[in-house]
């Protein structure tokens, strides 16, 4: 049996015959990408494979044949060329004061200049020229077009986006440093640029105009992750025992308008951890920046589940000003649905990817909208099991218990005097974290209710108003909005709800069985 390769971002490592390591091979869709352009950008969320991808490209362009042996590049590639390559890595570094920054970028370029052996007594000490000398000296010496990959480029602004002097200032520092690019076309040969964002892409990289980004190309959608053909063919002996169906609404999702992906740190972790299904990925980073966009950018939660989007929505990302659904986007929080062509623009359905990050986003929402740390795990309990029972009015005195436990004089209403839907969001964000289905904003042909909950033997239709007590079922009744569900052979709940904005909690609940 082959090994999980995790924590492994080394393409030499990974094909190694020795370390006998699990390796999906992405070479078709690298040799597309190698032969088909110049310049390239690619952005997807963190640990997605971007640095394994970039390491491939490297021993690619340095011709080490014997490292692609049995992969579907072996004899398609020109193995007699070899490229001097410069890699550059913002993964590690200190990035806090401009001194510090230098230093780090010294480091990187040192490190290219020792490894392609340009010798040299003295180089620039700022790094820019530094950088510009070293593309130079490696023309000169190997006689052929430089290859310059550049992993996490946005590293440093997003580090600090919480402090906008440092990560203004390290956005102004990077947007200098790659400009160089821009006046050595004579000299490179390929150009390839990965993160996490796509960070004021167009400001940052000004100067080059020909940079494609291939971050929405269906050609190279799964140039990282893996496909679920990918995982059953390469991790087919770790698959005994496991639920494919269960494992794909775990987590996979992610959508760049091909085969749907998983991402990669899930899957190893999942296998590595005796198939126990946890929110792997999200565990390993830090969300919280989240919390300080939602103090200032107030979303009403359930917009989120099927926000449509254009490219100048999901590209508003900069220092000054951060959109959260876009942030939501980059960072893997949400992926798409759909594309849709309309009045002659291109426009983005938006969802969350898989469940766990519909688990721990919205649990995250639960901290933000409650302040409710310890207690939600007793609300989330009484919720899921007062909707798989059908028994309403456990479900009625839940989420009475939940708003009574709101510490509003000293935290909830300072959200809720700027929170258009609190309440529904609240509601939203609980029910959300459960793991069951649901749709936010649910469309039938009669128009849009507020939320629908699908079980497998029953469906619950809910509508949310304030300060307007009976009007919520009348509504739903009015306009039939259970009429969609009345075929199946599951029980159908219509539930109105109403909140009282005095006092801070439900006044009405009223409900009905639709046979």
């Amino acid at each position: 049996m082959k090994k999980l390769p995790i924590g492994i971002q080394t393409f030499a490592k990974l094909v190694d015959p020795a370390e006998n390591n699990i390796y999906v091979d992405k070479t078709e869709a690298i040799n597309t990408l190698a032969k088909s352009g110049q310049y390239y950008f690619l952005s997807r969320p963190r640990r997605f494979g971007k640095s394994v991808l970039l390491s491939t490209l490297a021993e690619l362009f340095a011709a080490n044949k014997p490292l692609f042996q049995g992969l579907f590049i072996e004899d398609k590639w020109d193995w007699e060329t070899c490229y001097p390559v410069i890699r550059i890595s913002f993964g590690s570094g200190d990035f806090r004061t401009e001194e510090s920054f230098d230093v780090t970028l010294h480091d990187n370029l040192r490190g290219n200049q020792r490894r392609l052996k340009l010798d040299k007594e003295d180089f620039p000490k700022h790094p820019n020229s530094c950088f510009r000398e070293i593309i130079e000296l490696g023309f000169q010496k190997y006689q052929q077009k430089v290859v310059i990959l550049i992993d996490e480029y946005d590293k440093p602004i997003l580090d600090h986006i919480t402090d906008q002097d440092v990560a203004r200032r390290n956005r102004d520092k990077l947007k200098s440093f790659y400009s160089t690019i821009k006046d050595l076309d004579e000299y490179i040969k390929f150009v390839m640029i990965t993160g996490v964002s796509k960070f004021a892409k167009m400001n940052l990289f000004s100067g080059l105009n020909n940079l494609q980004d291939i971050t929405l190309n269906a050609k190279y959608a799964t140039i990282c992750g893996y496909t679920h053909a990918e995982v059953e063919k390469n991790f087919s002996d770790y698959l005994s025992g496991v639920d494919t169906e269960k494992l794909k609404e775990w987590y996979n999702g992610y959508n760049y308008f091909g085969e749907p992906i998983y991402n990669p740190f899930d899957i190893l972790l999942f296998f590595s951890n005796n198939k126990e299904y946890r929110s792997y990925w999200w565990s390993t980073g830090n969300p919280s920046f989240l919390i300080d966009l939602l103090k200032d950018q107030r979303r009403y939660l359930p917009e989120l589940e099927n926000y449509i989007a254009d490219d100048i929505i999901l590209d508003s990302f900069d220092v000054d000003h951060i959109d959260l659904v876009a942030l939501l986007w980059q960072t893997g929080y949400l992926t798409f649905a759909e594309k849709i062509d309309k009045f002659g623009s291109v426009l983005y359905k938006l969802k969350v990817p898989n469940r766990e990050i519909q688990l721990s986003l919205n649990t995250l929402f639960i901290d933000y909208l409650t302040n409710q740390k310890n207690e939600k795990l007793e609300f989330r309990s009484r919720l899921f099991d007062a909707l798989h029972a059908g028994d309403l009015t456990l479900f009625q005195q839940a989420l009475f218990q939940v708003f009574a436990g709101i510490p509003y004089q000293n935290y909830a209403n300072k959200i809720i005097e700027k929170y258009e839907g609190y309440y529904a969001s609240v509601i939203y964000a609980y029910l959300a974290s459960l793991g069951i289905s649901f749709t936010a904003e649910d469309v039938t042909n009669k128009g849009r209710v507020d939320m629908s909950i699908q079980l497998p033997d029953k469906v619950y239709i809910i509508e949310f108003k304030v300060d307007q007590p009976g009007k919520a079922l009348e509504q739903i009744k009015a306009r039939n909005y259970h009429e969609k569900y009345q075929s199946s052979d599951r029980t159908v709940y219509i539930i109105g709800i109403s909140f009282d904005s005095k006092e801070k909690n439900i006044t009405d609940f009223s409900w009905e069985v639709i046979k």
